[in-house]
């Protein structure tokens, strides 16, 4: 018999999804991503049970290969024995604000497959890649009991620098196509990567690449990572050539940040930047709500006459919600 999802408590969907129910974990997650009342009873309840998972990201320039590679390691790591959920970050369509779910659509032949769920996320406009509610969606597939966690960016370049707060092991895949080394520079991904991958690395100037990537990580020397260097990998994912090497890099690291204490200090920042975005979140509701009343309409008017000025306007507002 059929559970109606549609009544059933929290408690309930959240036991029914951490026992494996993919339609109760499927209502969960769009409860967390449309920002719903309860979430909050949603996350608090959840939260408990996080802390398992690993979870990797992928980011890199368009049409580096990001899908691909990404339905490669589901691969690798299903024939391992491991559970995983995908979080595929698409650009929000301009339209609805909802997610273009082209990297769903990419990875069809994993959905039959009950050790695999796969979700698209929208960004919402977040400059960063990341919105929120994506943040806690991986908090949600950590608490229900996959044993790892791959969050593919929507791969616009140097704004997707959020993923190096959620991610424990980020791995940026690049093509020889994708610029020179100065613009990998100016991309950040110096900073962000522990692990690099050459995709596509049949084509010219790949070892190029490859080169100029390792001079770089020799040049830039960074203590933060305790005696890790990150590893530059050829592979070319649509041949599942060289995927292998860069599931075991990204355990390897993994294993690094583990026992040097890097993964709980990436757990805590983690945690200390969930708290800020529940706390910008609640204010923003606030603020939205005090300018709709009475009061805060004749603020606006104030601050339009400019006899107040936007800060003014903020600090009275501020004043009211304190």
């Amino acid at each position: 018999m059929a559970v109606d999802l549609g009544t059933t408590s929290h408690a309930e969907l959240i036991q029914q999804a951490r026992q494996g129910n993919r339609a109760a974990l499927a209502r969960l997650i769009s409860k967390i991503e449309r920002r719903s009342l309860d979430t909050e009873e949603l996350i608090s309840a959840l939260f408990s049970h996080t802390g398992t998972a690993k979870v990797w990201g992928f980011t890199g320039p368009p049409g580096a290969g990001k899908s691909t590679a990404v339905d490669q390691v589901i691969h690798i790591l299903r024939a391992r024995g491991h559970s995983v959920a995908v979080v595929a970050i698409d650009p929000s369509s301009p339209f609805t604000g909802g997610a273009i779910l082209g990297d769903r659509i990419r990875m069809q032949q994993h959905a039959s497959d009950s050790g695999v769920y796969i979700r698209s996320l929208a960004t919402r406009g977040r400059h960063g890649g990341l919105s929120h509610a994506t943040k806690e969606v991986v908090m949600a597939l950590d608490a229900t009991g996959f044993d790892f966690i791959l969050v593919e960016t929507a791969g616009v370049g140097q704004t997707e620098l959020d993923i190096l707060k959620l991610a424990h092991t980020v791995c940026v895949l690049l093509v020889p196509e994708s610029g020179d080394s100065i613009q990998v520079m100016k991309a950040g991904l110096m900073e962000i990567a522990d692990v690099f991958a050459v995709n596509k690395a049949d084509r010219p100037e790949a070892d190029k690449l490859v080169r100029e990537l390792m001079l770089m990580i020799g040049l830039a020397e960074n203590k933060s990572r305790r005696g890790y260097t990150p590893p530059v990998l050829k592979m070319e994912a649509v041949r599942s050539q060289g995927v292998e090497a860069l599931v075991d890099a990204c355990l390897s690291h993994g294993k690094h940040i583990l026992e040097s204490g890097l993964l709980a200090e990436k757990q805590t920042e983690f945690l200390a930047e969930e708290v800020f975005d529940v706390l910008s979140e609640q204010l923003r509701i606030s603020f939205a709500a005090s300018m709709t009343s009475a009061s805060g309409q004749e603020l606006l008017k104030e601050l339009l006459a400019k006899r107040l000025s936007p800060y003014q306007v903020a600090n009275a507002l501020s004043g009211r919600l304190a």
